[in-house]
């Protein structure tokens, strides 16, 4: 099986939850701490051996993420592509859009306003990547109800439920995959959601179903963080300085 050199960062959206912050300036390219927030997942990638990263944004910002990152193809031997999602139709419409650009391989995606930190992220990535079929990364959180969840048996996973009213455990499904060459025939499949969106969690059930969708559990001491609120935005910013002083 070939090893995964690829990865999407999602970095779309209006970010109307940070409003109004965002109304002059892609969600992803705020300031956390002391990089902008897109900087983290792009860290996490290139610390995961991923050297070919596509970057979606919308429209409007396109032009500032190709200023922000023009200095890096000629860094590390990173290539870093950009293309457009005109609306927010969802997550899993990313594998469409990139089509092309991943040319029947396999990839990893991440969201562009999530934020990890742990000491063994890139670790976990880099073994995931030889998995054949799909795999999610789980968070341990006290309100589950507002994400997606997974629910397991021994490390096998059982069901996927998008912010449900009861959840059947405390681990949330964070907004970093691993896909196989597969994924954009699935994504292609799938109809859009009650909301008018292509949903992720619908291309983990299709994976689920197969037998092929696996589960990594980050670890107590790691923090996930997803900067989309102005609070999340200021938690962010405070913990990585706490543990860069």
């Amino acid at each position: 099986m070939k090893i995964i050199k690829k990865g999407i960062i999602l970095a779309g959206g209006f970010g109307t939850r940070l409003h109004p912050l965002t109304k002059v300036v892609s969600k992803q390219l705020l300031p956390v701490y002391n990089k902008p927030m897109i900087f983290y997942p792009f860290e996490t990638l290139v610390e995961a051996e991923i050297n070919d990263i596509l970057i979606i944004t919308n429209p409007e910002d396109l032009n500032l993420f190709k200023k922000l990152f023009k200095d890096y193809p000629s860094e590390n031997d990173i290539r870093i592509s950009f293309k457009v999602q005109n609306e927010p139709n969802g997550i899993a419409e990313a594998f469409i859009i990139a089509e092309e650009w991943i040319n029947s391989e396999g990839c990893v995606l991440i969201l562009g306003d999530n934020i990890f930190i742990s000491k063994n992220i890139n670790k976990m990535i880099i073994k995931s990547k030889e998995n054949k079929g799909a795999t999610i990364f789980a968070y341990d959180v006290p309100d589950p109800e507002r994400y997606g969840v997974v629910e397991f048996d021994d490390n096998k996973i059982i069901s996927i439920e998008e912010k449900p009213l009861k959840p059947k455990s405390s681990w949330a499904v964070t907004g970093l995959y691993i896909y196989d060459e597969t994924v954009t025939s699935k994504a292609k499949k799938l109809e859009p959601s009650e909301r008018g969106e292509i949903e992720i969690t619908d291309i983990n059930s299709m994976y689920l179903e197969d037998d092929k969708l696996f589960v990594e559990f980050l670890e107590q001491d790691s923090y996930w963080l997803d900067a989309g609120t102005h609070d999340s935005l200021l938690e962010a910013a405070n913990l990585i300085k706490k543990i860069k002083n």
